[in-house]
């Protein structure tokens, strides 16, 4: 699926600069977004998460990461040598202050067919969590199974998350931690009763790229007064553990993200995973088990 990368040489922001200031702002831009074209289209091949006739659901926050992901997609769209539908959705949680004309203007100037689907999880979450706890377990499950459901609805073969490179990582440390599990946000994911696929195409592109190509775009960022308010959230301690190593000894954080691709369960303590009592026997156990006959003849 090499035909996802082809591409992306292709300039990707067209300005005629004047002075040396603004050619290399336009030159540092261009390398940006090819890069970030090209690590999501290297992601979408190197785990096959977009094929000849899906129909992709695109789940917008009003974020960043969410709008950068169907930005992208629509430009692979065009170039990829294959068929695939875009649909946009976004789920109206009905917090306090949301501008819920945002998405539909931005969407609708883009021709990108969407849905917007209004359910009050905010009231729900508010309710059973205690105030000063972290919501956001509960609010992703609420979230979650009202994006399954637009999915069947809609006819949307997979279902992509703007979820990134530090996000992986962030859900690393946290279940390392706290979580006494080694688990991340794998790149492409079954749901439980096997009927939705989810993708995260964004999975080796860096936060701050994404941040910085958003300034470069018209995105109409809203913010989440839900869970990004929660200044205690244990996410954004993990989040400055990767910023201080990745300052303190850069290329740290790439390395963290190959070891998710280099695991030997050999070497670590899960029976379930690895199973250590059917190990050849050592050449030392090997010749004992020749010799035994041998020395029990010896003795008769």
């Amino acid at each position: 699926m090499h035909y996802w990368m082809d591409d992306m040489e292709q300039t990707a922001i067209r300005i005629q600069p004047r002075s040396t200031r603004e050619r290399k702002e336009s030159y540092e831009a261009n390398k940006l977004v090819k890069r970030l074209r090209r690590l999501v289209g290297q992601a979408i091949a190197d785990y096959d998460m977009i094929a000849d006739g899906d129909k992709v659901m695109v789940c917008l926050s009003g974020g960043k990461d969410s709008y950068a992901l169907l930005d992208i997609l629509m430009y692979l769209r065009q170039h990829a040598p294959i068929r695939f539908d875009i649909v946009a959705v976004n789920l109206d949680q009905k917090q306090p202050g949301f501008p819920a004309h945002v998405l539909p203007e931005y969407l609708t100037r883009l021709g990108v067919p969407f849905r917007i689907e209004t359910q009050d999880t905010y009231s729900v979450v508010k309710r059973v969590i205690p105030e000063g706890k972290t919501m956001c377990s509960l609010c992703s499950r609420l979230r979650r199974g009202v994006l399954y459901r637009l999915a069947r609805e809609l006819g949307a073969t997979k279902i992509a998350l703007g979820h990134h490179r530090d996000d992986t990582l962030e859900t690393f440390l946290l279940n390392l931690f706290y979580g006494g599990q080694l688990k991340a946000m794998p790149p492409k994911l079954r749901s439980d009763d096997g009927r939705h696929v989810v993708i995260r195409p964004l999975a080796y592109c860096e936060e701050r790229d994404l941040a910085a190509y958003a300034e470069l775009q018209p995105f109409p960022i809203i913010p989440c007064n839900l869970c990004g308010s929660q200044d205690n959230l244990k996410r954004n301690e993990m989040k400055q553990l990767l910023r201080e190593w990745e300052k303190r000894y850069p290329g740290r954080v790439e390395t963290m993200l190959n070891s998710l691709k280099h695991v030997r369960p050999s070497h670590l303590l899960d029976r379930e995973v690895f199973d250590f009592r059917r190990l050849p026997p050592s050449r030392s156990e090997t010749r004992l088990s020749v010799q035994r006959p041998e020395l029990q003849r010896d003795c008769a």
